[in-house]
């Protein structure tokens, strides 16, 4: 890609500049070599770790220090949000006392590109002893660590993407790769579906998508419903709800499946054809019979589908029966964004503080939209 560069900016020439593209690209395509040269030699091991891990009993204890930790605890979360439990146990908290959160059960997976670092070496004994098997990811075959592993992943040679060929760099690259691997096939082999990862990210924009319907809905208690045999006037009185209410009643037949949906707007046309009389019929006879509706357990994010093409805003949810079991609303959708967009909001202005702080400025906040006017409010 060629890219035209101004003669100086922040005191780099062009030149510079383009050699720094350069070097920033060739580190790329060095990390993405080192990936590949995993990718072709993986072999029966890799199979024999993923199998380890599929029987196990207890949980995976990822261990690790410095770069190759920092790695570690990267993966020990990617394990836990992908169904297999996983802790973060550091070897020198290790030596003094932590070795308490291994049980007999569990199976051991250290991290080590040498696999001789001092404070590896150390524990790896009680490790062997209280465990029920030690994986080794490493670049020394012939490590202590390897020797005294059950099974070794061993890492292809590699140099280091530092010009000095010392900062953790490409190794650490393949060791999360390898690792990330290892992880994403054995939550495969235990089937993990959508809704077990939904189960574990209720939280954040995740969360929101992997949803489903009966988290967010308002149960059936705090809806408007009907029978399809009462008038509509009664069913106005009958069905009045304290606090916010949904826009439309679902109404059911003698045998409690939903037949239909009278609406607000429907009642507005009624008034506005100046139809009263009609306050009196029984509902069966002016209710909407052709609605949308969704069973219990559908993904919140095809609802929302279904109330925008559809151009509605309630959505009944029902059982296998046809049985009400609540309602989907639109305010309710749009108050999930909302807490969203002011989490999003609080987290820049922590940090706008927290910057404005470090230089010694002061800022100022103005909640709510510039563009917002409030009608019959004094002052």
């Amino acid at each position: 890609m060629n890219m035209r560069l101004p003669a100086r900016r922040n005191g780099a020439s062009a030149t510079a500049k383009r050699k720094r593209l350069a070097r920033g690209a060739e580190i790329l395509r060095q990390a993405a070599q080192s990936i590949h040269s995993i990718a072709d030699s993986l072999d029966e091991d890799f199979l024999v770790a993923v199998d380890k891990l599929l029987s196990m009993r207890g949980s995976l204890i990822v261990c690790g220090i410095g770069k190759a930790g920092l790695i570690g605890k990267k993966l020990a979360a990617t394990f836990a949000s992908t169904g297999t439990r996983a802790h973060f146990l550091h070897p020198a908290e290790a030596v003094h006392g932590d070795l308490g959160r291994l049980g007999p059960t569990d199976v051991v997976l250290m991290l080590s590109n040498s696999g001789s670092t001092e404070e590896i070496v150390r524990i790896l004994p009680f490790m062997v002893r209280r465990s029920a098997g030690l994986i080794a990811i490493t670049s020394g075959a012939n490590s202590p660590l390897a020797r005294a592993a059950d099974i070794v992943l061993v890492l292809p040679p590699c140099r280091e993407a530092c010009q000095h060929n010392l900062a953790p760099s490409t190794s650490t690259t393949a060791m999360l790769a390898i690792g990330d691997a290892l992880a994403l096939v054995v939550s495969e082999g235990r089937d993990f579906g959508v809704q077990d990862f939904a189960e574990l990210h209720p939280g954040g924009s995740l969360g929101r998508k992997l949803a489903i319907v009966d988290d967010v809905m308002r149960p059936v208690h705090d809806c408007r419903l009907a029978s399809t045999q009462t008038t509509i006037r009664k069913m106005l009185v009958e069905v009045s709800r304290p606090g916010r209410r949904t826009g439309a009643v679902m109404l059911v037949n003698l045998d409690g499946k939903l037949e239909g949906i009278f609406t607000d707007s429907d009642l507005a046309r009624l008034l506005e054809q100046r139809r009263e009389s009609d306050l009196d019929n029984v509902i069966e006879n002016l209710m909407t019979r052709s609605f949308s509706a969704v069973q219990s357990g559908a993904k919140l994010l095809d609802a929302i589908d279904i109330m925008v093409q559809n151009k509605i805003s309630e959505l009944p949810v029902v059982d296998m029966e046809d049985k009400p079991l609540g309602m989907i609303d639109i305010t309710d959708i749009l108050g999930i964004e909302h807490d969203a967009a002011n989490a999003l909001q609080r987290n820049v202005r922590d940090e706008c503080f927290r910057s404005a702080e470090e230089e010694n400025e002061s800022i100022e906040w103005h909640n709510g939209p510039t563009t917002l006017r409030l009608f019959g409010s004094e002052g």
